[in-house]
């Protein structure tokens, strides 16, 4: 028999074949970031919130995930801003019409920073299903 020190003995864990520490975290978070657009955004919030809180006692690969979907929202919000910021500027330089592209252009690289957000995050709730990284 081996030695284990009490304060390992009060810590054991005795479950066995259970979920990792966070992995229904994980996946509520990919499920509200994928509902994000018919919630006008607002559940991308709740997301982010039920990351940052879980991330602490999420191990493994669960963590790695909430990593992912912290980095995914930061830069999706990011590239937002600036597109927003490019648009508006298209609009006063529409004034002149020499705006008119700039803001078609920009309005479909916001549309398709929308759309790539929801194809990583089913890609990433996926991959959680079938235990993969993100």
């Amino acid at each position: 028999m081996s030695y284990v020190p009490p304060e390992q003995r009060d810590r054991a864990d005795y479950r066995s074949g259970g979920e990792p520490e966070g992995k229904v975290a994980a996946l509520a978070v990919w499920a509200l970031y994928i509902l994000s657009i018919p919630s006008a955004n607002i559940l991308v919030l709740v997301g982010l919130v039920v990351a940052y809180a879980a991330r602490g006692t999420a191990t493994g690969l669960a963590r790695e995930h909430m990593d992912a979907q912290i980095r995914l929202f930061w830069s999706v919000f990011w590239w937002t801003i600036a597109c927003w910021i490019a648009i508006v500027v298209s609009i006063i330089a529409s004034m002149v019409l020499i705006g008119i592209p700039f803001l078609i252009v920009f309005g479909i690289l916001w549309f398709l920073i929308s759309v790539w957000f929801t194809v990583k995050s089913i890609f990433g709730i996926l991959n959680l299903l079938g235990d993969r990284a993100p």
